[in-house]
């Protein structure tokens, strides 16, 4: 499998992602703020899809004038497509973030640090989970298909249980850790464990770390196949899904505040997993254009947004 990604280019990229982190821990997890607003969080939001497109003109001018234009179009066009439709996927985690904060009423000015570990560890997980995934692509091409069956399934079981509410009450993994760890009863700052006579406990901020790591690895289930739909080149595939991952926080905290008004997203992210699925299980008797793709999937997400907009202003004005 042909990969535009050289050891050089895998180096400046993961210099490049612990430089912005850095910035990322030091700007937005100001400990001394008290809550991040709507606009800072949308403002951060814009900064890292304007360093995602920076990276990819980066790209598409160094394969340019290695490899030639048509070729630097291509993998461009992939970037961006994998960063969308990866952005988008991710929605749905945020969604499940909210919920788990929701429930253990995680103060604000704690979750930026659990979101900072989040981040890193879905690092690390997903390079595995690509690696593994492009390595079972190359031997088993057929596995594919195996993936665009999972993310259709997936995709029509979210379209009828998008409104139900998943209970942390009755989650195994909460549960097993309730029962063998030490916890206290209380949040102590932003300290994952303490130590009371010489013993170690857990505050409720770890089990939080737990469940949404946890969480992105769930839900990397349903985004990392969706990705191969549109490339399986290593570099373009781990580039673009890490660049969404690192505007995970500042999504977060732009959906925590408007997450009544696009109510309606989780179905269009319903209807992208039915439809990249979908996409991949047609490939060997119509093969759907990168560019055709790309506009299917910015419609739904446009569409749903601007449905949720005008319902809920329709219900404001009956009420």
């Amino acid at each position: 499998m042909h990969s535009i990604g050289t050891w050089w280019l895998w180096t400046v990229f993961f210099i490049f992602v612990l430089l912005v982190l850095a910035i990322d821990l030091f700007c937005l997890g100001n400990p001394k703020k008290q809550r991040v607003s709507t606009r800072e969080s949308l403002s951060w939001l814009l900064l890292w899809f304007c360093c995602a497109m920076l990276f990819n003109f980066l790209i598409g001018w160094h394969v340019a004038r290695v490899s030639g234009i048509q070729l630097a179009h291509q993998k461009a066009l992939e970037f961006f497509t994998g960063y969308v439709i990866e952005e988008s996927l991710s929605v749905d985690n945020m969604f499940a973030f909210l919920m788990i904060f929701n429930y253990f009423a995680v103060p604000h000015e704690y979750q930026r640090r659990v979101l900072l570990y989040g981040v890193l560890g879905a690092i690390i997980f997903r390079l595995f989970m690509i690696l593994f995934g492009t390595w079972l692509v190359i031997n088993l091409h057929w596995i594919l298909y195996v993936f665009g069956l999972f993310l259709v399934i997936t995709g029509i079981k979210m379209l009828f249980f998008a409104r139900d509410k998943n209970e942390l009450k009755d989650n195994f993994i909460l549960i097993w850790l309730q029962k063998h760890l030490r916890l206290t009863e209380t949040f102590h700052e932003e300290k994952f464990f303490i130590k009371r006579r010489l013993l170690w406990y857990a505050t409720p901020l770890f089990l939080v770390l737990v469940l949404i790591e946890l969480s992105d690895v769930v839900f990397a289930l349903d985004s990392i196949p969706a990705i191969f739909a549109v490339t399986q080149d290593p570099f373009i595939v781990f580039t673009s899904n890490i660049f969404a991952i690192l505007g995970l926080r500042a999504l977060y905290f732009s959906l925590a505040h408007l997450a009544n008004r696009f109510y309606l997203l989780k179905y269009g992210v319903a209807l992208i997993l039915v439809f990249i699925g979908g996409k991949m299980l047609i490939e060997p008797w119509w093969k759907i254009s990168i560019m055709i793709a790309l506009s299917v999937v910015l419609t739904i997400l446009g569409t749903t947004v601007f449905i949720s907009l005008v319902s809920r202003a329709r219900f404001k004005e009956k009420t």
